[in-house]
């Protein structure tokens, strides 16, 4: 049983405290990143860091009634949530305003909300209480479809919207299926399929197919004393062949030019430093200018003359490297890994199973956000739109990461409470 309050002294105060760095350090670039002398009074409400100071005042208040709550609740509502926010996410699609060429908004009044911010904790929720289960068995083909579905439907809904960079940070909850029982092969897969994607769209159709025949008979060449073996190798060589063909259709025809155009570019198959790699090209200048020590704050030329798009939300990062040079990157990449390395020590000490989903849930998220987000910055993954955890501007990420990190800081302050 847990009693109905922790006391305050149970929460993980390293934690917030790196919590409260990357937050104020986030604000602090965002007052730089859109810096205007004539507003520049970073508590004006009418500019992003004014606002995004709104929206870390609103985050406290969040955090007081998650630490108010009895821990239970999130385990007994984590369901509900669920089904809430599908819902939610399935209603922006009819209902939603298209911004950035993405219907993912609720507008009212003049705020404006992305349901898929909130369904990554609700997400996680549902499987940590899945997981959770007593009689639930990763290694039998129930269970496994079972997390499998809980995780694509969130994906499912969120690609129509269009916004592939949001539904692929669920591909992430894997590793938490894995954490809990899940075998490795199926990561193995997963990376071994990624890496198919890519070459089906590097090497022409054919020849990748021919190659796959290939190998496919290699093997069962080298494996012909394996009873059945070779039957289980034609079977993934079929797999792959329906793969890279689907994946040359759902690439020419389901994404949109902007999506094709940046894998593109990534790729080296195409080269548009003035068009759609604009942002990118211009985001790697202002972080090489940076050099070693950076240009100083408010200092940056790149940031001042608005050479970087969204400098403010997704490529917030560049900000940094301009300005504070390597130093001050290294610095906020440290932060950021201690922040990892700290919620995983804190997801091995509990002793509740949905606790410890819940927690490996969280640095999931949160690890592939931050190295997709700074890859994208460097021009090592394609442009996908997803934030910076905790730094970069906007109301309803920074609820979301906020809600997905306190409730499990909530649940580990009664890790030894839990039966």
């Amino acid at each position: 049983m847990r009693r109905s309050n922790s006391s305050i002294y149970n929460i993980d105060w390293l934690t917030v405290v790196l919590f409260l760095l990357l937050v104020l350090m986030g604000w602090a670039n965002i007052y730089a990143a859109v810096y205007d002398e004539e507003h520049a009074n970073i508590f004006d409400l009418s500019q992003r860091y004014g606002k995004q100071l709104m929206w870390i005042g609103t985050s406290i208040a969040i955090i007081a009634v998650i630490f108010i709550l009895d821990g239970s609740i999130y385990q007994t509502l984590a369901i509900p949530i669920y089904i809430a926010t599908m819902l939610a996410l399935l209603l922006v699609l009819f209902a939603g305003k298209e911004i950035a060429g993405a219907r993912s908004w609720f507008v009212i009044g003049g705020f404006s909300i992305q349901p898929s911010e909130f369904a990554k904790f609700a997400t996680a929720l549902a499987l940590a209480s899945f997981l959770s289960k007593k009689e639930r068995n990763l290694r039998g083909l129930r269970d496994k479809i079972i997390g499998f579905i809980i995780i694509i439907i969130p994906a499912a809904l969120i690609i129509p919207q269009p916004d592939p960079g949001s539904a692929l940070v669920y591909s992430s909850l894997l590793l938490v299926m894995y954490r809990e029982g899940l075998s490795g092969a199926y990561i193995f897969i997963g990376l071994a399929l990624a890496v198919l994607f890519l070459m089906s769209l590097l090497v022409p159709l054919l020849s990748l197919q021919i190659a796959l025949a290939l190998l496919a008979t290699l093997i069962i060449v080298a494996t012909r004393r394996s009873k059945g073996f070779w039957i289980k190798v034609v079977g993934m060589w079929l797999l792959s062949a329906v793969l890279v063909n689907t994946v040359d259709y759902a690439f020419n025809n389901i994404l949109e030019d902007r999506h094709r155009n940046r894998i593109n570019i990534l790729l080296g198959k195409a080269h548009d430093p003035k068009g759609i790699g604009y942002n990118t090209a211009q985001s790697m200048i202002a972080i090489g200018s940076g050099g070693v020590a950076g240009k100083g704050y408010l200092n940056g030329t790149q940031t001042k003359f608005d050479f970087v798009p969204e400098q403010s939300t997704d490529f917030i990062f560049c900000t940094v490297g301009e300005e504070w040079g390597f130093t001050g990157s290294a610095v906020l990449i440290i932060l950021f890994m201690l922040l990892f390395f700290r919620l995983v020590q804190l997801a091995e000490r509990q002793k509740s199973t949905f606790a410890r989903a819940y927690g490996y849930a969280v640095v999931s998220i949160l690890f592939f956000h931050f190295t997709i987000n700074i890859a994208m910055t460097i021009g090592l993954a394609p442009v996908i739109g997803i934030p910076l955890p905790f730094f970069s501007y906007g109301g309803s990420s920074l609820w979301g990461f906020t809600l997905l990190l306190f409730i499990f800081l909530k649940l580990d302050s009664f890790r030894w409470e839990t039966l």
